[in-house]
């Protein structure tokens, strides 16, 4: 027990240690962007006396590593400054997004997972057969598709041609379930698109790869059924690298919902980091950015435990 918790604490330092670094990559990658908050506030026709006024009130003239030790003792303490385009806290920018891109990753976890693991369990349980050629193929096809073709064939398809669902998503105040999911349903067959096939494949590698063990061959010998094998022996050995394959691929919908968002005019964080970077709006795109790292690092940290915990090999 002792060691376990030792490897997780080694693990917990480590992401705190990575974000850290990362958070000085976003700064100086997002420092060095052309162009210029101020400039980009006060329109090309501003004389550079009021640009410079502009950039020594928002503190673009200040030293590189002093902005940035103010920046992360922001973040830190949960305040990572003030827009540079609109003058409002950063916090309450991304307060009123960030509830809708949990949302729009919630569902789509809802629905890409269990099917995920289904295609996988199944592809492993008949591996070889005519049914798991199929099932490579369709995942095979599904990684090989951009979801900005996904998402634009979806729109030309059921919004454009059949008119089944509408091409925004713009949820009213009081829609009622069936308008909501309405409304969610094509950027959540989009995104449940590029990241089903990448979670199939790799739980059907895990399955498969315990399948081929010395204790499965005993339990087939015993007499015991190909299906109670793979869900009943095999599957309980392969949770950690399930967990790390779903881990890997939840943590695409976050940063990897930006084209999703812009398509269908979705108000997440994502689609407001696209006008960060339109503005020159370093604090918030930053604070986004970091949101996106954090995300990957927390879920790639939960892979971890589970794999700990769920494997005793890895704890020695």
């Amino acid at each position: 027990m002792a060691l376990t918790l030792a490897l997780i604490l080694r693990r917990l330092g480590a992401a705190v240690l990575t974000l850290l670094l990362v958070s000085l990559v976003v700064f100086t990658i997002s420092s060095l962007l052309p162009g210029d908050a101020a400039q980009e506030t006060l329109g090309q026709s501003a004389t550079p006396e009021a640009v410079a006024a502009l950039r020594e009130q928002l503190g673009l003239n200040q030293p590189a590593p002093e902005r940035y030790v103010r920046w992360l003792g922001g973040l830190v303490t949960g305040d990572p400054g003030r827009s540079m385009a609109n003058d409002l806290p950063v916090r309450e920018l991304i307060g009123a997004r960030l509830p809708k891109s949990l949302l729009l990753a919630g569902l789509t976890a809802a629905v890409s997972v269990p099917l995920a693991l289904a295609i996988g369990i199944l592809s492993a349980m008949f591996r070889g057969s005519l049914l798991d050629r199929a099932l490579n193929v369709a995942t095979l096809s599904m990684v090989a598709v951009p979801e900005f073709l996904v998402a634009t064939i979806a729109v030309l398809i059921f919004a454009v041609k059949l008119r089944w669902l509408p091409s925004l998503t713009l949820v009213p105040e009081e829609a009622t379930l069936g308008e909501m999911l309405r409304a969610y349903a094509l950027p959540v067959m989009t995104l449940c698109f590029v990241i089903v096939a990448q979670m199939a494949r790799m739980t059907r590698a895990a399955v498969i790869d315990q399948l081929s063990q010395p204790y499965v061959e005993m339990a087939v010998l015993k007499g015991v059924g190909p299906i109670r094998v793979a869900l009943t022996h095999a599957l309980p050995n392969a949770i950690g690298p399930i967990v790390n394959a779903v881990a890997l691929s939840l943590s695409y919908l976050l940063g990897g919902a930006i084209i999703v968002e812009t398509i269908f005019n979705y108000p997440g964080v994502a689609s407001l980091m696209v006008d960060a970077v339109t503005s020159r709006d370093m604090p918030l795109l930053q604070a986004c950015a970091m949101i996106f790292c954090s995300a990957y690092l927390m879920l790639v940290l939960i892979a971890d435990v589970c794999a700990i915990l769920a494997n005793p090999r890895l704890r020695r």
